[in-house]
């Protein structure tokens, strides 16, 4: 059985000439199956429990135990508490034509979505980083050469 050659013809654009592979569109991604949904977990989404449970066992006593289920618990809540701060601070920039959140904006979104009493405090440690930040990147440069005149 022959088979039979058939020559490539290139795709036309809407005027006629040659589209180069630049000019075609992207192949559409495959769009997600439910078993791919059913493996995303949903612990994913979450900040990492070791780290949740270092910062709640330094606000107990030594002796004192945390359970587990308290642990995912907070786990979930700060997780949802920053998503939902970051989105609005998200909000702010998109309608301002920005890229990059800012501290000012997440304090910006605390207070516009009532948590005025957080940001208070929140701007005077974003002010300590800030003045942390720059009195230390002096120490980052080497020390200057001596000269043999000192």
């Amino acid at each position: 059985m022959a088979s039979e050659l058939h020559p490539i013809i290139p795709a036309q654009d809407g005027n006629g000439s040659i589209a180069t592979p630049a000019q075609q569109d992207p192949p559409e991604p495959a769009p997600i199956t439910d078993q791919e949904v059913g493996e995303y977990r949903e612990q994913d989404r979450f900040l990492p429990i070791a780290n949740v449970s270092r910062i709640m066992k330094s606000s107990v006593p030594p002796t004192a135990k945390i359970a587990k289920d308290a642990k995912e618990c907070v786990q979930e809540c700060v997780s949802e508490f920053i998503s939902f701060i970051t989105s609005e601070a998200a909000e702010k920039c998109q309608l301002e034509k920005r890229k990059t959140i800012g501290g000012e904006d997440i304090l910006y979104a605390m207070s516009s979505l009532g948590f005025e009493n957080y940001a208070e405090t929140l701007k005077i440690h974003l002010a300590k980083l800030r003045q942390a930040s720059t009195s230390s990147s002096g120490r980052d440069h080497p020390p200057e050469p001596r000269t043999s005149e000192e």
